[in-house]
């Protein structure tokens, strides 16, 4: 889920629809990232934006609505700078850094990253009580999944990762522990390079006992 699709270029109208919703979901985020996800509010989010109340409530009719669109705008900027490290074909890229590039992508680091994160973390609340949004959050994180699990499946092929490990679960574990983590730094459990250290140490574990290949 750090990692999706590009936003697809449109023009005319569809084009305009589309940066405005961007823009009022980067309001959203700003708005997290300097007072919390409490202070979103429609009037908070139309200052920001510089546009009416009216116009925010006309693209997004209530708050939940407001976090599902900075969902997918922390989203799609995450992916950007996912890019930036990684370059724009994961394909071609080493799998052990961009495992560790998603991963730690995970674990705020900055103002912009806390802000994601909490918008992130705060969507998911919303599944507990919203099946609809439960739904959709099952298929985002199956193709996240099935995205890490690829990454370890190519690294035993190069005969990196032993052979025995199940792709799959340590996709799922090295997810669930970087989404745990993010939560403790969020909350100050936990500080940031600590849990970044924690989710390196669990790559580096993939890495450990494989068989050189001859």
């Amino acid at each position: 889920m750090a990692e999706q699709p590009a936003e697809r270029r449109t023009r005319g109208p569809g084009a305009h629809h589309a940066q405005r919703r961007a823009e009022i979901a980067d309001a959203v985020l700003a708005i997290v990232a300097e007072r919390g996800l409490a202070a979103v509010s429609l009037t908070e989010v139309a200052a920001q934006a510089g546009i009416s109340p009216g116009r925010v409530q006309h693209y997004f009719p209530a708050k939940r609505q407001l976090v599902e669109a900075a969902f997918e705008r922390g989203n799609h900027l995450s992916s950007a700078r996912i890019r930036q490290r990684v370059g724009s074909d994961l394909g071609a890229a080493e799998p052990r850094l961009v495992l560790t590039t998603v991963l730690t992508e995970l674990i705020p680091y900055d103002a912009t990253t806390e802000a994601h994160m909490r918008v992130r973390q705060s969507f998911h609340a919303f599944a507990f009580a919203d099946e609809a949004i439960a739904a959709r959050l099952r298929v985002l994180y199956a193709a996240f999944h099935r995205d890490m699990a690829g990454l370890v499946e190519r690294d035993q092929r190069a005969g990196r990762i032993p052979a025995a490990i199940d792709p799959h679960g340590a996709a799922l574990s090295l997810v669930a522990l970087a989404e745990g983590l993010a939560a403790y730094v969020l909350t100050g459990v936990t500080p940031g390079g600590v849990a970044r250290e924690r989710v390196l140490a669990a790559v580096a574990g993939l890495y450990q006992g494989a068989a050189p290949r001859p």
